[in-house]
């Protein structure tokens, strides 16, 4: 049986009240929820966008270098991945001027330092969730009128 060549993936998010919302996953039983920045009016203590963002590529890049690493049968005794992104305002609103992934991988002697370093080049290279960012993006919108039409 040939491997699946495609996948497909859906979140929902919804505006709650304010500046806050909800977003569920069809593949995780907990929603998640998420306000504007503080620094825009958002509650204090909620994931934001960005960091969503930023999660989505640090654990996109863990799950990358620990299935490479498997594949290569590299162990490794540890593995943290920071991602920090700098928002600055630009001509049309804000945007990401810059986004930093630091990963620091532990393992069992220096004798693999280079194995190792290729190993995080390589989940660098593939990580699709960073390598999305150069994707381009489809906007379809939908309305709803609450009220009836007429036709006449």
């Amino acid at each position: 049986m040939a491997p699946k060549t495609e996948h497909a993936y859906r979140v929902s998010a919804w505006w709650t009240s304010g500046r806050t919302g909800i977003a569920k996953s069809d593949s995780a039983p907990n929603a998640i929820h998420f306000s504007a920045p503080t620094e825009f009016g958002g509650l204090e203590g909620r994931w934001t966008p960005e960091e969503l963002l930023l999660a989505a590529i640090a654990g996109c890049f863990t799950t990358t270098l620990r299935a490479i690493a498997w594949n290569r049968t590299f162990d490794f005794t540890d593995l943290e991945v920071e991602a920090r992104g700098t928002v600055r305002k630009a001509e049309f609103g804000y945007s990401f001027s810059e986004i930093l992934i630091r990963p620091k991988l532990k393992i069992a002697s220096s004798e693999l330092r280079q194995p190792a370093l290729e190993l995080l080049q390589r989940a660098e290279r593939l990580c699709l969730v960073s390598r999305a960012l150069d994707v381009s993006l489809k906007f379809e919108p939908q309305l709803e009128a609450a009220e009836a039409v007429s036709l006449v």
